[in-house]
Parts: C-alpha cells; structure tokens; sequence
C-alpha cells in the first residue's frame, strides 16, 4: 500500500518529487500546503494534488497524510520537522537537515520518541551510479583511497532568492556545497578529523563561494568547491593508491557514467538511468512500512551537520579546526 505523503510548501523541488511519486506505486502524494490558501489550490491543480491547505498546520492536521516531505527554506528545516513530526507524520527533510549539529540531534531525538521515520534528503545517494560508485571502492579498483575532489556551482540571478537570503541559511555551501561534503563522507566510509576552509561573502551576507579540504583518517584529503555566482560546475573525482574514477554527473545523475583509470588505462561503467527522487521515496516510504532502515538516518545527518559546521568555523576564524 502506497505510503501517502503531503507536501510542506509549493517548493520548485516538489516538482521532481511529484514526478517520483508517480513513477512508483509506493508512495502517493496525497496533499500540499502554502500559507496562501489560493496558491496551494492553484499548485494542487497545476499537479493533479487531491488536497491542499491553506497553512502548513492544516497539512499536519490531515489525518490522511502519513508523511511530509519538508521543502522550506533551510532555516525552517528543523522546526517544521519537529512540529510534523510531533503530529505523527514520518519525514523527509530536504537537505542539508541543519548546519548546527544539536539541532539535527533534536529532530531525531522527536523522531525516535515518536516512533517515526525521519531522513535527509540527499537524492543523489540513492542512485545506482553512487551505489557502483562505492562498490568500485570496496572492490579495490582504484587502491585506497587516498585524495577526493568534488565541485557543484551554477550561477543564481542577482535579486529575490532564498538562497541569497542569510536569515534563512542560504548560501553556497548549504545549497550546494553540501554535496561535496556527503560525497567525501560517503568514498572515504568514514567522519572528517579536521578541515581548513575559505569563502567569499556576497552583498546579502551569504558565501557566494565556498572552498574547503576536509582531512580524514589516513591522511586522506578531500577538496570541495562551490558556488552560486559561477558557471553550472558538476564533478567528483576519487583518486586512489592505483587508480581514479571520475564521475561526470555525480548529483544529477542525469547521465550516468562512471571513467575509470587504473596502471593508465581508461575504461568506462555504465550505469542504468533512474529517477533519483523516485528511488528516496520508496527507500522512505518502505521504511516507514517497516520492511528496513532507511539508507539515510541519524548517524548521516548528523555526521553531514558536524563536518559542515567545523567547515563554517574554520571560514570564520581563518584557520583549521577539528571536527566534532
């Protein structure tokens, strides 16, 4: 039985989400809410939504919505996760979760409480190319790892955007960054140690740029860049003892491939397409029905917030620091 889930705010992601929805029979979105009555009518009509709300409340209050998916702005994350979760709706939360630790710490702690199934959405760790991706290291095809390379930038217009918004935690790094940082995490199989960082700030108070070396146990390093006032930039190489494999498109995963290049010699893996949003809905929605734990719980999110706040504090005290 389909898993039936509301959605908190009428968000440009959404539509990918939606699009998931209706490629599975796992999860249905059932719902939407704005704090604009007549914009959440007009969204539920644009998208085919049995129901919508005129207040992110009344959404919670639906007793026929079993799951919320949280498109806020950052800053709004965890509070309106809290609250979902306090009306006994599972969540999934658009990344990233927090950049402060304690309160990733705080909506878990609700969610165990409550019984509830709460995860972060990062939906590009759901895709076939990343699963190959860690398979490939696990294997040895590169050796150990040894140095991780990742960019994610695309230029935003200059004006009214959320993510030009310091009040609402936007940003480079939160938005984009963010990424770079979960694909280290996730190629190294370990927590960073310590990490040195620099930003430049744009006119609204928000990092516009964002580089960062993250060093993990083992003297394994991992190089992020990202911004919002460059060209759409979309990399992660992962350089091993013996070998490096590069992948194209690691967030999108529009176009999955994974190069790899061992004792000089190039050779590619394909990889089948998938709808990355359709996959994090039944990897949730089968959580939330019992079946297992969803790929991403609370030892990710947290271990996401920790390496992005030591991140934020090395920026702003210009030297390295440790993590944790």
């Amino acid at each position: 039985m389909a898993v039936a889930w509301g959605l908190l705010s009428t968000a440009r992601i959404n539509g990918a989400v939606i699009a998931g929805a209706r490629a599975t029979e796992l999860a249905d979105v059932v719902a939407v809410a704005s704090r604009d009555g007549e914009r959440a009518q007009d969204y539920a009509e644009q998208f085919g939504i049995p129901r919508a709300h005129g207040s992110y409340e009344a959404l919670l209050a639906d007793p026929e919505v079993e799951a919320v998916y949280v498109s806020l702005p950052n800053a709004l994350h965890v509070d309106w996760t809290v609250r979902a979760l306090e009306a006994g709706k599972h969540v999934l939360c658009e990344k990233p979760m927090d950049r402060r630790p304690q309160e990733v710490a705080r909506a878990f702690d609700v969610a165990e409480r409550q019984d509830l199934v709460l995860s972060e959405a990062f939906m590009w760790r759901h895709h076939p190319q990343t699963r190959r991706m860690r398979e490939l290291l696990h294997e040895g095809a590169i050796g150990d790892v040894r140095l991780i390379r990742g960019c994610f930038s695309f230029p935003v217009a200059a004006g009214v955007d959320m993510r030009l918004d310091a009040a609402l935690h936007g940003g480079s790094l939160l938005d984009v960054g963010c990424y770079c940082v979960s694909a280290a995490r996730l190629a190294t199989g370990d927590e960073p140690v310590s990490v040195l960082a620099e930003r430049v700030t744009g006119p609204s108070g928000v990092d516009v740029r964002f580089a960062g070396v993250l060093r993990f146990d083992g003297d394994v390093l991992a190089i992020l860049d990202c911004g919002i006032d460059l060209p759409a930039r979309h990399e992660l190489e992962i350089v091993g003892s013996q070998g490096r494999l590069v992948l194209a498109d690691p967030w999108h995963c529009r176009n999955p491939l994974i190069s790899l290049e061992r004792d000089g010699k190039p050779w590619f893996v394909e990889i089948e397409a998938a709808d990355s949003y359709r996959l994090q809905l039944e990897d949730v929605s089968a959580a939330i029905r019992g079946e297992r734990a969803p790929l991403l719980g609370r030892a990710d999110a947290l271990g996401q917030a920790h390496a992005i706040a030591a991140l934020e504090r090395s920026a702003d005290e210009g030297r390295a620091v440790a993590v944790g």
